[in-house]
């Protein structure tokens, strides 16, 4: 594995190699003894994969408060996706920015607590898996509007569907000043 910093503290590329043979591939994509050098003691406890259908449809951004933080390692199984977390942490020296990445092959996200995760699909039919340190959480539940003016994110496509939940999120307006740790 290959971990790739980005301008984001705690927010890392994953790079993973994939062995082949005969009989197919084999792609490992985790690694505890490999992720204790940027993630010491993660360790996950809930796994989701979702199928979005449609390109250009929209997900998130998602982030749970404390005390249900959560480190989510995610990965697009099917097709390209472009995927983008934003800073959400109160005192962050990059509060309120965003860094995105394609994700597709053998690429993945680690997404810190307190950083908004969301992405577009880039082609039909994508699958991606999302591994999480912290079990789903309603009730702490934040989302981030995808078109938020304070934001600024640039999605590479005009949105062609997105949930009327992720729609509704309210802007994060001048009064937000982060999630606290």
């Amino acid at each position: 594995m290959q971990f790739l910093t980005t301008p984001i503290a705690g927010l890392w590329q994953v790079h993973t190699a994939q062995r082949a043979d005969a009989r197919g591939a084999l792609t490992r994509l985790y690694c505890a003894d490999e992720f204790e050098i940027i993630a010491p003691a993660l360790r996950f406890v809930q796994c989701n994969h979702t199928l979005t259908h449609r390109r250009g449809s929209l997900r998130g951004l998602h982030v749970q408060r404390a005390p249900a933080l959560e480190t989510k390692l995610v990965r697009c199984l099917r097709g390209r996706v472009y995927d983008v977390a934003v800073d959400l942490r109160q005192g962050s020296a990059t509060f309120c920015q965003w860094f995105a990445v394609e994700l597709f092959g053998q690429r993945q996200l680690l997404i810190p607590p307190g950083v908004a995760h969301g992405f577009q699909t880039l082609e039909d039919d994508c699958e991606m898996l999302y591994q999480h340190s912290a079990a789903h959480a309603p009730e702490h539940e934040l989302g981030a509007r995808h078109d938020d003016p304070r934001l600024g994110i640039a999605w590479p496509l005009p949105v062609s569907e997105i949930s009327a939940r992720d729609q509704q999120h309210a802007l994060l307006g001048a009064h937000f000043d982060g999630l606290a740790p």
